[in-house]
């Protein structure tokens, strides 16, 4: 007797969500101080930057598209907010320069893949070396240091006692969760990821909502690049290198379907606190930075396996118990 298509899409479903209590459990019971109040808070802040930019990672996954430009963005809009800060005394206008860059480098993504039709993947593998060329261009290979005190107060700043990019995490979580499932611009990813052809036959705009959803990528990317350079005080042109896999790897934990048409908030903010759990408890274990590269990419390897078998169905209960009859079968 097998499992109903329903209860399997439910278990499918909680699969992040009992990776995430299991994992809490182990390393709480493993690593000392983990589940402490300071430690806690600290691994909320450590995971804004991954967590604000996941939120729109997950429409550009959703549409069947990949950017891997996100850590190339963080640095240029850093770089060149702390560069216009500088020349000219203005907050604003630094910020609004950073915010600039993120949304044109969006917008390169979304139209060359949008109207020439070519793989995301090959363009935003370039448009991440160009980004990153220009950050290193701007701040002339150096670090840039930002002469506006009150600046800082973006990164470091409280409101109810909780930090400033905490709150702009929540914000993201909250936004893009009700952009995707309640607007109609949200059903448009999704079903643009799920059958391109059909959604362009029943109307939707599927070039604009590309360009739309890679400018909203940029977009976001580059306000999570302005508040780590308040963060750190100054624009790192070789900041946030290997963020984009941290990304994809928590949204693709989270449940997002590399297949596209398939996400949800819920999964992603899941798959963002499994990433940051996984490096938290890695550096109370003052594990070595080169193993910590083993553990990360095996952990977007096996996210990545993990979301083919569910496509495929090899995750079901009946695929599962049909291979285990066949091993029994074929040992007798």
């Amino acid at each position: 007797m097998s499992a109903s298509p329903p209860l399997l899409r439910r278990l499918g479903a909680l699969g992040p969500l009992l990776m995430l209590l299991v994992l809490f459990a182990l390393l709480g019971a493993l690593v000392p101080d983990f589940l402490g109040l300071r430690n806690m808070r600290g691994l909320v802040l450590s995971v804004t930057l991954v967590g604000t930019i996941a939120t729109t990672m997950m429409l550009v996954l959703a549409l069947r598209e990949v950017d891997l430009s996100v850590g190339s963005i963080t640095a240029l809009s850093g770089v060149l907010t702390a560069v216009v800060i500088a020349r000219t005394g203005s907050v604003a206008a630094g910020i609004l320069a950073g915010l600039a860059a993120g949304a044109a480098a969006g917008f390169l993504n979304g139209w060359v893949v949008a109207r020439l039709k070519v793989n995301s993947l090959i363009v935003t593998l370039a448009t991440m070396e160009i980004v990153r060329g220009l950050a290193f261009l701007v701040s002339g290979g150096q670090a840039v240091s930002i002469p506006a005190e009150r600046f800082y107060a973006l990164g470091s700043g409280t409101l109810f006692g909780i930090n400033y990019p905490i709150w702009l995490m929540l914000l993201a979580f909250i936004g893009f969760g009700f952009l995707l499932k309640r607007t109609s611009f949200g059903r448009n990813v999704l079903a643009i990821g799920g059958n391109p052809e059909a959604a362009r036959l029943a109307g939707v705009p599927v070039d604009r909502v590309r360009i739309a959803v890679f400018v909203l990528q940029g977009l976001v990317t580059a306000l999570a690049g302005i508040v780590l350079a308040a963060r750190i005080t100054s624009g790192q042109p070789n900041t946030s290198q290997g963020l984009e896999l941290a990304v994809i790897s928590a949204c693709v934990l989270g449940g997002v379907s590399l297949s596209g048409g398939v996400a949800t908030m819920i999964g992603v903010v899941i798959g963002v606190f499994i990433m940051g759990a996984a490096q938290n408890a890695l550096n109370l274990l003052d594990v070595p930075t080169f193993y910590q590269y083993v553990v990360r990419g095996g952990i977007l390897l096996a996210a990545v396996i993990f979301d083919r078998l569910r496509q495929t169905g090899g995750l079901s209960l009946p695929t599962l118990l049909t291979r285990f009859t066949q091993k029994d079968r074929l040992a007798s």
